[in-house]
């Protein structure tokens, strides 16, 4: 996951867990659920209501393909998951991520099958804002409903184009009769304790209350005690969102579920939310019992205290457990965030260290995650949970590029790759004295959202034809720092993306354009390039973070999605289907049966679906509607071919011209403008044509089938061939 520098928001990656390196896979696991309980019989998913269950699982930067040719990749080296997803369903190994790609854009285009520019985390993990006077820096992280900071502006952190609150992706299951419970993913469970007025404690609990009084008692302790992470461990990280008349929330302490502006409504609603009301209903004992992970250890916090253990302790054993445990207590929807293990993060998230492919620590992790996948599925077979019964879907938010030393002696498995002082890590290098150094008459009135693809703000939001922004493009594209790995001077831009590219990459919100960056700068993905702190080295490695994200290159953008269960066809592994994150939610919506209330970005996967689920408005002419699916993902995706191409295209605008002659800039934007009003009005038109067929059983003919995939297909070669 991605990180800001201390001082600004910040939600650090995984949890270690180390185990030993050959260490066999339980065929049983410890567990406190005493039986399957019984769902709410109203609660019917699927064609003839086949499926009971349905299981999300959301990995942090875990991949399938390999970050060292040498060394098994994180998937391959957790077979009880990766042959799971093989012999009983399909693994799309030519998914992508969104733009810019990052764990919380990544995760929440996933959950709403919408491009950040509809639910307007265009920047994660954190935004940048200009309000007139500075900046800010929210953090993308937040309860669904809660607002940007500062609340007064009454502009929603999930913020729609035309302001509104984006929907929220429990709805369509709570409707339909079934609870749904949200264990540590982002956004649906409750991100902070904090008890102002548009704090999630005041929120949800209110203030004064109990909770409100437990959280002031903690923000009130010294900082790195028990005392200061009680109210995190009670109240952060778990939720069951529940159907009406849901005996879950009739048998727990439960609150008003609110989200004023949904479509359609949603009144009557009411939640369970935090370990402390959770608990008691996995275990049937007191919230003072933990609940027990997978690898036979409670689930506590770094201080030993039951309930939530932070997002970066969220590993395996402990996020499968708690999934076990709502689906064995009743709740048949459950979505779960597994963090990485690519770094060693201590106890829950005490320490931060990264590993290099293939070190024993990384394949230890790995390890562990597998014995927990492993004790998963044992346990929810023991359970009557599985393919016959079940939705499985596991995603990843991004990929990643690790910098750092390749090494050529080693396969980690058998032979564990060791790595020595500064031959892992990110090369930090302070953008404000790159800039000063290399640069003339830029001042210092702007700031960087830091990353490998830092996004820029400038001072007073001025519009991406000023002279001023003209010319910081020009002179930053220049920019070029000194390898501390190779000793080289490296040119560090790769590619930049002004306002009107940003609106074709789906990066800029019209809901709060205070938060649209000037533009985007995607580097050398061994840099992390930022502002702050202000004593970062010019350039040099840090070996706290060594795997890059956010950027275009393909070990990043290229991710990996799985699906089993009734209505999945059994294709194993296949790289035939191009796919993004926005396809998840339409693809399991038709799977299971369920309405959607707004259109979706992405479109069902009929590839992988069979014919006796899908409506029969998919089966009529069901190769075309393929082939206009694949032609849309093309002309609408971040990453398709118009995307990257019109990027190009934009790139070699910007760095163009002077101030005396912008000619060719000016031209260049006249073509983006052009592109993005076709591509909008094309891409709406097979959007709607294709969410008519999967959801309201709308007959799309041959002949409209074949006139939309040619227009899409023209388009999308006239911006190739331009940027060619």
């Amino acid at each position: 996951m991605s990180r800001r520098p201390p001082g600004r928001p910040v939600r650090r990656i995984a949890a270690a867990l180390i185990a030993g390196l050959l260490a066999v896979v339980p065929s049983t696991a410890p567990f406190a659920g005493a039986g399957l309980a019984a769902a709410d019989s109203s609660c019917s998913l699927g064609a003839n209501g086949a499926i009971k269950h349905v299981i999300y699982v959301q990995f942090d930067n875990t991949h399938l393909r390999r970050d060292n040719p040498n060394v098994p990749s994180d998937l391959e080296q957790m077979p009880n998951l990766l042959n799971f997803m093989r012999d009983n369903g399909t693994v799309l190994s030519n998914d992508h991520t969104v733009l810019i790609s990052h764990t919380a854009g990544g995760i929440l285009s996933s959950l709403t099958g919408v491009y950040p520019d509809r639910h307007g985390q265009i920047v994660s993990n954190s935004n940048v804002r200009y309000n007139g006077a500075g900046f800010s820096f929210p953090s993308s992280f937040g309860y669904w409903t809660d607002p940007v900071v500062p609340a007064a502006l009454n502009v929603p952190n999930m913020v729609t184009p035309d302001g509104k609150n984006a929907p929220a992706p429990w709805v369509p299951y709570t409707r339909a009769g079934c609870d749904f419970g949200a264990v540590a993913t982002a956004n649906t469970v409750l991100e902070n304790t904090s008890t102002s007025p548009s704090g999630d404690i005041t929120k949800v609990f209110g203030n004064p209350s109990p909770q409100a009084t437990e959280a002031n008692a903690s923000a009130a302790a010294p900082s790195g005690t028990a005392a200061r992470a009680k109210a995190q461990a009670d109240f952060v990280g778990f939720a069951i969102h529940c159907a009406q008349d849901s005996a879950i929330c009739a048998s727990a302490p439960s609150h008003d579920d609110l989200l004023p502006d949904e479509p359609g409504g949603y009144s009557g609603f009411k939640g369970v939310f935090g370990a402390q009301d959770i608990d008691p209903l996995l275990t049937g004992q007191p919230a003072s019992a933990a609940v027990t992970g997978l690898d036979g250890a409670p689930i506590t916090d770094p201080f030993g205290q039951p309930g939530f253990p932070g997002f970066d302790g969220m590993s395996a054993a402990v996020s499968l457990a708690y999934t076990a445990e709502m689906q064995e207590a009743g709740v048949p929807v459950t979505f779960a965030y597994i963090s990485d293990a690519h770094d060693n993060h201590g106890t829950a998230g005490n320490a931060h260290i990264a590993y290099g492919p293939g070190s024993a620590g990384y394949v230890a992790q790995l390890k562990a995650y597998d014995d927990a996948f492993g004790a998963f599925f044992s346990r929810l077979a023991a359970d009557g949970i599985n393919k016959s019964n079940t939705l499985f879907v596991f995603t990843v938010d991004e990929g990643d590029h690790f910098a750092g030393v390749q090494k050529t002696d080693c396969d980690g498995v058998v032979t564990p790759c060791v790595y020595g002082p500064n031959e892992v890590g990110e090369i930090n290098a302070n953008i404000k004295t790159l800039v000063a150094n290399q640069t003339t008459g830029l001042g210092t009135a702007w700031t960087v959202h830091g990353d490998d693809a830092p996004t820029f703000y400038l001072s007073n939001n001025p519009g991406e034809t000023d002279p001023f922004v003209r010319d910081f493009e020009r002179q930053v594209s220049g920019l070029t720092a000194v390898n501390p790995y190779t000793g080289n001077t490296d040119h560090l831009m790769v590619a930049m993306a002004d306002r009107a590219e940003m609106k074709l990459l789906h990066m800029y919100t019209a809901g709060d354009p205070l938060r649209d960056p000037t533009f985007a700068y995607f580097a050398n993905a061994d840099y992390f390039l930022t502002d702050f702190p202000t004593s970062t080295c010019l350039t040099c490695i840090n070996p706290a973070f060594a795997w890059n994200h956010g950027d275009i290159q393909p070990e990043i953008a290229n991710t990996w999605l799985g699906f089993v269960g009734p209505g999945i066809r059994t294709l194993g592994e296949t790289g035939e289907v191009w796919t993004d994150h926005t396809d998840v939610r339409p693809t399991m919506l038709v799977d299971l049966g369920l309405p959607t209330t707004y259109q979706n970005d992405g479109r069902a996967i009929l590839e992988i679906l069979d014919g006796n689920v899908v409506p029969h408005s998919l089966n009529v002419h069901r190769g075309s509607i393929q082939a206009l699916g694949a032609a849309y993902k093309q002309l609408a995706a971040p990453f398709g071919e118009l995307g990257m191409a019109s990027l190009d295209v934009a790139t070699a605008g910007i760095v163009t011209g002077s101030v005396s002659d912008d000619s060719t800039y000016t031209a260049t934007e006249a073509k983006l403008a052009d592109w993005l009003t076709r591509r909008d009005a094309l891409a709406g038109q097979i959007a709607a044509a294709l969410e008519g067929a999967e959801f309201g059983g709308a007959s799309l003919s041959e002949s409209q089938l074949k006139s939309l995939t040619m227009q899409a297909n023209d388009l999308v070669a006239e911006v190739v061939a331009t940027a060619s």
